[in-house]
């Protein structure tokens, strides 16, 4: 087997069997469910996608310039990655054996796994995207992201039912917890599989520089590239669109008095629309660029939006999963693949996906907390209007500001030949 067919089946199992662990504590319905079990107010439930979202992107330009500086990437991602996944098993232990006893502690070491799971990720997040990036050719990054999130979709539905089924039969303590161990069964085989992987020779290899210096590049590259300074607006706009999303599971169980096994309903609804959207949008990357994808995804927002002001009932109101699942395709298919293509040279890739994701940092923070304190004072409604406002703003700049990279490098080329 050749090193590019060894490494598409290995990363690609390491990053779909990842997404299906995600699945199993998923952070748009089973969390949000579970915290609101153990009592957590609406400011807390907020604090759930601020939190994973911080730990996923402030880390990353941080560790851009010493990931630039490591000479083999894969070690370093195997060495530390085991701390992304124990969280877990420790959630799966809280579960079972101290949430009924403990509920506010047990919410505090909820959040504190959560943060432990997605700092770990995020400072891992450039590192483990440049194997990928020279692993698998540009032409197939795409289809890697989408097949891998496709076959994660897939066995995600049989992790809804699951789930479904144990919320449904079994005391909450004990079906929240059979939900973190399929979490931790799926992390501990991801891990196995990315074990598997071979990195590629030639990894260009930076000096070290200061933090002080390496931030201080930042503000050059944002007036120097225009149209990625447009990019990150957009993005920052849609993830104020974004900031209901954490909700929308509580805000249906509360308003139709629905039992908790709801949840894993709704979780099966959001893997549905991830599956038809990562279909489309896999396709859609390689032949017409990640940058309409992300449009698609931003367009999905706004639908999720409007159709959770307009849901007249609780069977209504499962569109609003569909469409956050073609959300979450995007996502999976673009959001990263997007930042390697922005990227004007490869040894520069870590530094842009760090940009890309640790500049948007404090608004992915700020927006959920801030609907949480919106939402206990004004209600859900205020919250998803918004929300429906950002991600508005986000589809009408990515439309008519930012240019697909991909075509833009293709025409300073020609211009240049």
């Amino acid at each position: 087997m050749s090193d590019v067919r060894r490494n598409l089946l290995a990363l690609g199992l390491d990053n779909g069997l990842f997404l299906v662990g995600l699945a199993f504590a998923s952070q748009t319905t089973i969390l949000p469910a579970f915290a609101a079990w153990l009592g957590a107010p609406n400011v807390v439930i907020g604090a759930i996608p601020a939190l994973m979202t911080l730990g996923w992107f402030l880390p990353q330009l941080f560790m851009a310039a010493h990931t630039a500086t490591l000479p083999h990437k894969l070690p370093f991602v195997l060495r530390w990655t085991v701390l992304e996944r124990v969280p877990f098993p420790v959630l799966a232990l809280v579960a079972f054996l101290l949430a009924e006893r403990a509920p506010g502690v047990s919410l505090a070491l909820t959040l504190l796994m959560l943060l432990v799971l997605t700092v770990s990720g995020g400072a891992l997040m450039p590192a483990w995207l440049d194997v990928v990036g020279r692993a698998v050719p540009t032409a197939m990054h795409g289809r890697f992201f989408g097949l891998s999130a496709l076959g994660a979709g897939l066995a995600g539905i049989g992790a809804s039912a699951l789930t479904a089924h144990a919320l449904a039969t079994l005391r909450p303590a004990a079906g929240y917890g059979l939900c973190f161990v399929g979490a931790s069964v799926c992390m501990a085989l991801s891990y196995v599989a990315l074990l598997y992987a071979r990195e590629p020779a030639g990894s260009p290899v930076a000096r070290p520089v200061a933090l002080r210096a390496h931030l201080a590049r930042v503000p050059a590259m944002l007036r120097r590239d225009r149209n990625l300074s447009w990019f990150l607006g957009a993005r920052a706009c849609a993830m104020i669109g974004q900031m209901g999303v954490g909700f929308y599971t509580v805000y249906a169980l509360r308003m139709w008095d629905a039992p908790a096994s709801q949840a894993a309903v709704f979780t099966g609804l959001l893997v549905t629309g991830t599956v038809a959207g990562t279909l489309a949008f896999s396709w859609l990357a390689d032949h017409a660029g990640h940058r309409l994808v992300m449009l698609g995804g931003m367009a999905a927002t706004f639908a999720a939006n409007v159709a959770a002001l307009a849901s007249p009932t609780l069977s209504a109101f499962g569109v609003v999963f569909v469409l956050a699942g073609v959300l979450q395709a995007s996502l999976s298919v673009s959001n990263m693949a997007v930042l390697l293509e922005f990227a004007p040279s490869v040894d520069e890739r870590p530094i842009y996906v760090g940009l890309g994701t640790t500049s948007l940092a404090p608004v992915a923070f700020a927006a959920p907390l801030a609907a949480g304190v919106l939402a206990d004072a004004l209600g859900f409604r205020t919250v998803f209007a918004l929300a429906t406002v950002g991600s508005l703003a986000g589809v009408t700049m990515l439309a008519t500001l930012v240019r697909d990279p991909r075509q833009l490098a293709r025409s300073v080329a020609e211009s240049r030949a």
